[in-house]
């Protein structure tokens, strides 16, 4: 059984006991959240297709950790023109463990 969830405007399969990698929740680790933007069920035999999304549909998920990802360098360049520019960038992601998909 999966599920196709919308979480902060991006879209994530999810299956019971996977792990999801969002973008970063300013909730605490350990804590329980719940999303209801399910846009398509499939359990096996049966999808379900939502308009926009599926009535009565919930996924429960517990917040397991919210850390960084590796470093991205950046690098801007001009040639004989004495330019030269480095940055760096480490997004930030929290893990999300799926405890269980309901649906109505």
């Amino acid at each position: 059984m999966y599920a196709l969830v919308e979480i902060q405007g991006k879209q994530y399969k999810a299956e019971k006991g996977g792990l999801l990698k969002v973008d970063k929740m300013l909730q605490e680790d350990g804590s329980k959240v719940e999303f209801d933007s399910i846009l398509l069920m499939n359990d096996g035999d049966k999808v379900k297709i939502g308009t926009p999304y599926v009535q009565g549909a919930k996924i429960s998920t517990t917040v397991q950790e919210t850390k960084k990802d590796k470093k991205v360098t950046i690098i801007k360049f001009k040639r004989r023109k004495g330019y030269r520019r480095k940055n760096g960038h480490r997004q930030s992601y929290t893990y999300l463990k799926v405890n269980d998909i309901t649906g109505a």
